[in-house]
């Protein structure tokens, strides 16, 4: 079965689909971005990884054509770490599994199991995209897994690595 191909249009920080079924589709069968009105707002993550799947045709706010190079400049312009971000994004959902925005956790990430859509159970994961020549400090690392904890959910690091393959590093409280 072909999917169809979604038209959206790019303003400033965010991208909005057009208002039709195919647009839906994309929420309802993979939960991709949220419904604003009649439509879908997506993340630039979103956005960009569509579009490379061949699922989103975007046009800027004159309704000129705007290929993913001239997006991803956009992109990575607009939002600290795009691209490590990207790579984890694109990861986890090559793998089959929910990805969304974890900003009122205090992380990039919460990563729902394999057939859990979101609304019908929690996210299992927080995840922290990180670069492998990047670091934290111990007080950071701790948060990180504070929040993780605190929220019920298992602290994943996704690190990424020159050659933009990841390797995650998921950490729990343990007790002795």
């Amino acid at each position: 079965m072909v999917k169809p191909i979604v038209t959206a249009f790019f303003a400033k920080e965010r991208v909005l689909t057009e208002s039709s079924d195919a647009a839906k589709e994309l929420y309802n069968q993979s939960r991709f971005g949220v419904i604003v009105e009649d439509k879908v707002e997506l993340s630039l993550i979103e956005a960009y990884y569509l579009m490379q799947k061949g699922r989103l045709k975007l046009t800027n706010l004159r309704n000129q054509p705007m290929d993913e190079t001239a997006f991803l400049k956009k992109a990575l312009r607009k939002e600290h770490n795009f691209w490590t971000r990207f790579c984890v994004f694109k990861d986890l959902r090559n793998r089959g599994y929910i990805v969304k925005t974890a900003l009122k956790f205090g992380a990039d990430f919460r990563v729902y199991d394999r057939g859990v859509k979101p609304g019908e159970d929690h996210a299992k994961w927080l995840v922290y995209p990180v670069k492998e020549s990047s670091s934290f400090s111990w007080y950071e690392f701790s948060a990180k897994n504070r929040v993780a904890n605190s929220t019920k959910k298992r602290l994943l690091i996704g690190v990424v690595d020159e050659e933009n393959d990841v390797t995650y590093w998921e950490i729990r409280w343990m007790r002795p």
